[in-house]
């Protein structure tokens, strides 16, 4: 009997006392408001056990507390920008009204001291509780929180504190803005895309885009491949963010005709900056800006972690070892091709090595290594620095991105005279980069005696592992469908998992892993190419030798529950 007592504690207990509620629907509701964690107040309520009204008065005769009722207060005369609108929804507190140093909280429940403490603390006000009714304060609430986010301080979320405005990023001189744009520079602007580029980071987000529309503005990260909305600040703001932003990128603020790129470097501590690669285009409604994050990082991340089976992974690191060939990473943008160019290049970067690289434009700063950013406005291309680095005495070259027949053939011709040549081509598969060069006007024996591996590349989003499920039974006819049963792995060893979605993941996947073609070109492909033939041809022999396509990495990862069948088939189905 003691441990009911305890259990039915404080309203609870008063409201069994008072005849509205079962001993066991008490205790029953104690338990899933707290799984569910929400107000006990709230549960009743919702599931419908006693009505709001009825509640909020046996909790005031319980505390000898007044009931305030919400409907007489108006909505313009709450106080704003003053709790963390985080905070309000933690403890579901709605700020009804300031008197001096004094905030008014309204809540459903009296008893909850944490947020009144936490509040207190947030404000530095003196804070105290106002009993109101479950349903109104619900509603209430979610008006509040709603109009909290149309207004550019609400956007902000609490985050005045001044590390937002000092957060160390390269930019522009400010005299040199025009009269238009001189307020870029106020503090709730430079908090919000701080605050913006910070959330970015943390989140893990390789892309942002900040998007005027006619009556809206929307700010969208990617994440995980997948675009997502973070924030919505009120269109009329959308010139004073895009200058900002364009300022911190050292663009030209008075040029919004044009597309134009910048870049910003935001240092997060003494040993740690992120690099933004930043476009504008001007768009009908004003100008969207897309932030690439360039984390060196990720570069270092080591070739254990991209997602390489045993045997790609030797006939990589097998390649990088000659002294002279042609090595091709291949997919479309955003597979990861940079990333894995920089993990070859970072193994290759010792002291005896002198390593040239060719990019438009550099993403990552990489020590020890010679990289030259492309500028065609004054007629530095890919094929003109390939000639020059081939006078400068290279063990390896980097071109980021064979385009033309010049550069192929440059290229080539390093290849085969005793250099290591990276490069990347925008194709599908590794068999198709052969034709491609093919038809782009090499010489079939140049290609056969050049390339050495063709690496195509897609990302596929993990599987979170904290909330990750088994799959539901899958008919055998759909798992041969599929083509499960040409990835080497026995049916009964499958271990197919399927998203759920947890706090710590975005929708069931957490991170992205790498799905691979690793191709080295072996006499047989060679034979085939010097006779013509297809990427069709190409890719029959690579299997019959052993090298997985790409559909075929994808469904190991989904065997072994790296990720689920529908990303293998998102990123590598037809």
């Amino acid at each position: 009997m003691a441990q009911q007592e305890i259990n039915l504690s404080g309203l609870a207990r008063r409201l069994v006392n008072d005849g509205l509620l079962s001993e066991d629907d008490a205790k029953n509701a104690l338990v899933k408001a707290k799984a569910e964690r929400i107000p006990f107040a709230w549960y009743l309520t919702n599931a419908n056990l006693v009505a709001a009204a009825k509640i909020a008065q046996a909790a005031g005769d319980e505390f000898g507390t007044p009931v305030f009722d919400l409907s007489t207060l108006r909505p313009e005369a709450m106080p704003r920008k003053l709790v963390d609108a985080k905070l309000l929804h933690k403890h579901h507190a709605l700020p009804l009204f300031k008197r001096g140093n004094r905030l008014f909280i309204g809540i459903a429940d009296p008893t909850n001291l944490q947020a009144i403490d936490e509040i207190k603390f947030n404000t530095g006000l003196s804070t105290d509780a106002v009993l109101v009714e479950s349903d109104k304060l619900q509603k209430a609430l979610e008006a509040y929180l709603n109009s909290e986010d149309e207004s550019l301080g609400d956007s902000l979320g609490g985050l005045d504190d001044d590390s937002l405005e000092d957060l160390d990023v390269e930019a522009f001189d400010p005299d040199a803005q025009d009269d238009d744009d001189s307020d870029v520079d106020e503090a709730p602007i430079v908090r919000f895309v701080n605050k913006v580029l910070l959330d970015a980071i943390k989140s893990g987000a390789s892309d942002i885009h900040f998007e005027p529309y006619e009556k809206t503005y929307r700010v969208r990260f990617r994440r995980d491949g997948i675009l997502t909305e973070v924030a919505k600040p009120p269109s009329s703001l959308a010139t004073r963010i895009s200058a900002r932003l364009k300022v911190m990128s050292q663009m030209d603020i008075s040029e919004r005709r044009i597309p134009q790129d910048g870049r910003i470097k935001m240092k997060l501590s003494k040993t740690r900056a992120i690099d933004f690669r930043v476009n504008s285009l001007p768009t009908l409604f004003g100008e969207k800006i897309v932030l690439r994050i360039l984390d060196p990082s990720s570069a270092k991340l080591g070739i254990d972690a991209l997602g390489y089976e045993e045997d790609q992974k030797k006939i990589f690191m097998d390649a990088l070892a000659q002294p002279q060939g042609m090595i091709l990473v291949t997919g479309p943008t955003g597979s990861g091709k940079t990333v894995s160019l920089y993990t070859g290049l970072n193994i290759l970067n010792t002291e005896e090595c002198n390593i040239s690289t060719a990019e438009d434009p550099v993403e990552i700063n990489l020590e020890g290594i010679n990289q030259v950013n492309m500028n065609s406005k004054v007629g530095l291309t890919f094929a003109e620095a390939l000639r020059s680095f081939l006078r400068q005495d290279p063990d390896v070259v980097m071109v980021g991105e064979i385009r033309d027949l010049e550069t192929a053939e440059i290229a080539i011709k390093a290849a085969q005279t005793g250099h290591l040549v990276l490069s990347t081509l925008h194709t599908n598969s590794a068999p198709e980069t052969l034709t491609r060069l093919l038809n782009m006007g090499v010489p079939a024996f140049n290609v056969a005696t050049s390339v050495s591996v063709i690496i195509a590349q897609r990302l596929a989003r993990r599987l979170c592992p904290s909330c990750k499920k088994p799959a539901e039974d899958i008919p055998d006819e759909i798992l041969t469908e599929e083509g499960f049963d040409n990835i080497g792995i026995p049916r009964e060893e499958l271990a197919l998992y399927q998203p759920v979605g947890c706090d710590a993941c975005s929708k069931g996947y957490k991170g992205r892993v790498g799905v691979y073609e690793v191709v080295r070109i072996t006499d047989s492909i060679s034979r085939i190419i010097m006779e013509g033939g297809n990427s069709i041809q190409i890719a029959d022999q690579a299997r019959k030798e052993g090298f997985n396509n790409l559909r075929i990495s994808a469904l190991r990862k989904a065997a072994i529950g790296v990720t689920s069948l529908e990303e293998a088939n998102r990123v590598t189905k037809d």
